[in-house]
């Protein structure tokens, strides 16, 4: 049984343009969708609502967005099979829970003006780092079509420790799906103690951190090559920090693809500093895939 792709609406426009998305993105996998509405009402109308004949208006209110949700996502692909539910409890632990048996989350910028478009909502970052599942949140910048990108390229940042994995996986799969080009990117610093100005080792340093940047990609990238064929894909190496790098490319594609690369930290579990600034300002939607947990 496939597992369903799930978008966590409320009502706001960022959250529909994540229907429209995942709805194109359910077509083309042939996947199921499930529309999630979570809130816990009760603790702001009082539980003699939820207890009495009448259901709370807040309950009223979100069986109504999952129907307006579903109705969006039916006009758009009748053929994609449609649930919805709408949950009883705070949105975090929901989708939390909803991430164990997904195959992927959707989930939109909650900003409702340009200013703060350009900030993640709360939930989203939670949600994104500690998913099960990959999470992929539509930035407000974006045409939010999955089937037909404008730009029709992925890209996918490759990190040091990428070998085989989740991240890698997923890019290739989703280039394959939408039959767009996959562009690779690793990014690669050379400190400032490395350079020299002796002429016979003039650009040597930079020249080492390069190679080993390229065969970090061919390391991460080889074993996806041989599963994948049909992708045409893009090997490159950038000088500069990574979170710049990938935002900048952010700006030509239509989904960059980043490992969450996890860390415990004194709050629980935490984005790396490259997940958390794309997440948060990349021009394009963003699929944050799980990777094992590190501790520091």
């Amino acid at each position: 049984m496939e597992l369903p792709l799930v978008v966590g609406v409320d009502g706001s426009e960022p959250s529909m343009r994540a229907v429209d998305w995942a709805t194109d993105e359910a077509g083309l996998r042939g996947l199921p969708l499930r529309l999630v509405y979570a809130s816990l009402w009760e603790r702001y109308e009082g539980t003699s609502l939820a207890q009495g004949l009448d259901r709370p208006s807040e309950q009223e209110m979100a069986e109504d967005i999952v129907d307006a949700a579903a109705r969006r996502a039916h006009g758009r692909d009748a053929k994609v099979k449609i649930s919805t539910d709408v949950l009883p409890e705070e949105p975090v632990p929901a989708l939390l829970r909803e991430s164990r048996h997904a195959t992927a989350l959707v989930l939109g910028s909650r900003g409702r003006s340009s200013i703060a478009e350009l900030l993640l909502g709360s939930v989203s970052l939670a949600v994104a780092a500690r998913a099960d599942c990959p999470v992929i949140v539509l930035r407000g910048s974006h045409d939010n079509q999955a089937k037909s990108g404008t730009r029709r390229r992925i890209v996918l940042g490759v990190a040091e420790e990428a070998h085989n994995s989740a991240a890698v996986r997923f890019a290739f799969h989703e280039a394959e799906a939408r039959k767009v080009e996959l562009e690779a990117v690793r990014a690669w610093r050379c400190p400032a103690h490395e350079t020299t100005d002796h002429p016979l080792l003039a650009g040597k340093p930079a020249r080492l951190r390069e190679q080993r940047a390229a065969e970090t990609l061919d390391a991460a990238l080889d074993a996806a090559v041989a599963g994948h064929p049909s992708v045409q894909l893009h090997r490159r190496t950038v000088e500069g920090p990574a979170r710049k790098v990938l935002l900048d490319v952010s700006a030509t594609a239509d989904l960059l693809v980043v490992g969450a690369q996890r860390r415990q930290g004194h709050f629980g579990l935490q984005l790396g500093r490259v997940a958390h600034a794309v997440l948060h300002h990349s021009a394009c939607p963003v699929a944050v895939v799980p990777q094992p947990v590190r501790t520091p």
